[in-house]
């Protein structure tokens, strides 16, 4: 290898305050630091009461005043279940100017719906019905609605409380369940053959269920500084070593230095503990990652009467446990962001310091729509599996995880390997 001059060519610039998304996380070979927030991120804390206006009680429907209200996955809008009479909730980026410029965030903004959750706080609420006066449970770990035993109307909650039930925003179902099963069906028939035994006759994609996960979604307002050492080839080559011959480069060495500011948009992080479990000998929790990501810019103000049909998982974590989390999902996305400029380092950059100074951050609690089947596998051993297939309600992106039955595969494993030992030794016999 030649040593050459520390200066480096002139690098590709990085476009100023690029806004990337989730779907720029990919993995790297080089590991960047976590992003450490600033020493004065915590000087502004600002909160965004989102739901400003909204009532618990009755939702009627504008036209007729009736309360069977749900979703019509197929436009997208609430729809009265007596009139058919559509409606659809405000926009919540706009609504809350949660889109503004990420570039001008400074310190920490949150929705209402992300503060921290009070452990004390009840999760079985009672309402009185302001049709006929009778009094109605609604209990938070499992749903924001309830029917009134006396009059039948349904009794909806949407003001937030401080156990994590209600978030700031909703994206609302697009795929309906026909296409879902259909999907989960189509995965499900090309890996029938090395499926479980008990699986396939056990296996019925109907019992396909429509689920709100809870998210937090974050913009990060950050600045990069990065410094290392890159290399340039200048030649490739071929030298004799006995009867052997081996390939050689030579190249030259630079220092290199990137310094720019990063906008991360809409970055997503699971906000409930079980989902954030992804330990891979008892759940297949990280199918749920690879039908990312979600249009979030298309949330709308959180309404429990999209819930309707539906079920939902609350939040249980708040910022200060998700926030590590997010930040070093922010520095790998700085890191993917920083390789468009260094391509005239074909053979790698390695970075000795990362410095990157987080400024602003804006987080909003969000419920995302999958479609979700599972099966709980128990094993020979006695211990249990749970496999998901996993539909992305707004795209359609399918994923999942199917009990194998192991037998099956050691025996085409082997006919595979023998028939590959038999034709190499054919090909060797006739000099091929």
């Amino acid at each position: 290898m030649e040593n050459a001059s520390p200066t480096p060519p002139p690098a590709e610039e990085v476009t100023p305050a690029a806004p990337v998304g989730p779907q720029a996380q990919k993995a790297t070979e080089e590991v960047i630091a976590p992003v450490v927030p600033s020493e004065d991120d915590g000087a502004t804390h600002r909160v965004v009461q989102t739901d400003e206006g909204a009532k618990d009680g009755l939702a009627k429907c504008a036209r007729c005043g009736a309360t069977e209200i749900s979703l019509n996955v197929e436009t997208g809008n609430l729809r009265c279940g007596y009139c058919r009479f559509e409606w659809s909730a405000d926009n919540a980026m706009e609504a809350f100017g949660l889109n503004g410029d990420i570039g001008n965030l400074v310190g920490v903004v949150v929705g209402s719906g992300s503060s921290d959750i009070v452990p004390s706080t009840d999760e079985v609420l009672t309402f009185k019905c302001s049709a006929c006066g009778a009094e109605v449970v609604i209990d938070t770990n499992s749903s924001t609605q309830a029917r009134c035993h006396w009059c039948r109307n349904t009794l909806s909650m949407n003001q937030q409380v401080a156990n994590g039930a209600v978030p700031d925003m909703i994206l609302p179902f697009k795929i309906v369940k026909e296409t879902a099963v259909a999907s989960i069906n189509q995965f499900v028939r090309k890996r029938r053959f090395f499926a479980h035994p008990k699986f396939r006759a056990e296996f019925n994609a109907e019992n396909v269920m429509g689920v709100y996960l809870p998210y937090m979604v974050v913009d990060v307002n950050a600045h990069a500084k990065l410094s290392g050492q890159g290399e340039h080839q200048t030649r490739k080559y071929t030298v004799k070593n006995g009867d052997s011959e081996q390939t050689k480069y030579d190249a030259d060495l630079y220092n290199v230095a990137r310094e720019f500011d990063i906008h991360v948009n809409d970055l997503t992080v699971e906000s409930s503990s079980d989902r954030r479990n992804q330990n891979t000998a008892q759940n297949s929790n990280n199918i749920i990652n690879t039908i990312m990501p979600f249009d979030v810019e298309n949330s709308v103000r959180y309404d429990s009467n999209y819930l309707a049909g539906f079920t939902s998982e609350r939040r249980d974590s708040n910022l200060e446990e998700l926030s590590p989390l997010a930040l070093t999902q922010a520095g790998d996305v700085t890191r993917h962001k920083v390789n468009d400029t260094i391509r005239f380092y074909d053979r790698g950059v390695r970075w000795t310091q990362e410095d990157v100074d987080v400024r602003g951050q804006r987080w909003v609690s969000a419920y995302l729509p999958v479609w979700l089947y599972s099966y709980q596998q128990r094993k020979s051993n006695g211990k249990t599996f749970l496999h998901y297939v996993a539909v992305n309600a707004r795209t359609g992106e399918t994923m999942g995880s199917v009990p194998i039955h192991q037998s099956r595969l050691l025996v085409v494993s082997a006919a595979v390997q023998v028939v590959g030992t038999v034709v190499g030794i054919v090909l060797l016999a006739l000099g091929i």
